[in-house]
């Protein structure tokens, strides 16, 4: 049985022989016959090894990017909490601090339970991009 390799190293043979044999003013085309060819093989090798790797339902996959999300708002909730904090108490001071963080809070609690929610909804085909 014929490795990889040798298979390539053929096909280059093959290549460089027509090459010769045509001349010059079709070497373009040669090159990229040959590389169509190469392409084709990686096509297909990623193809196989896509296809040799077990799929996560889709319920997994949603508590999956679910969980990045979340992760995602609580930093930046953090990251925003810290100048709006500034800002909003220089401006109206501890009553503007209370608002500030009710309305962080907020967002972060209907995030948490929109996921719930989801979560809780059981799946009938096409899912509404609102709940």
């Amino acid at each position: 049985m014929e490795s990889r390799q040798d298979e390539l190293r053929r096909d280059l043979e093959a290549a460089v022989q027509t090459r010769k044999e045509l001349g010059a003013e079709y070497e373009s085309e040669i090159v990229d016959s040959f590389l169509a060819r190469i392409d084709a093989r990686l096509d297909a090798r990623i193809a196989q090894r896509t296809a040799d790797r077990p799929e996560y339902p889709a319920a997994e996959r949603e508590r999956r990017r679910g969980r990045g999300s979340r992760f995602g708002l609580s930093v930046v909730s953090l990251v925003m909490g810290i100048p709006l904090t500034a800002i909003a108490s220089e401006s109206a001071g501890i009553t503007g601090l209370v608002v500030s963080w009710a309305g962080i809070v907020g967002v972060n609690v209907s995030a948490a339970l929109g996921d719930r929610l989801r979560e809780r909804k059981p799946d009938r085909g096409a899912r509404s991009e609102w709940i």
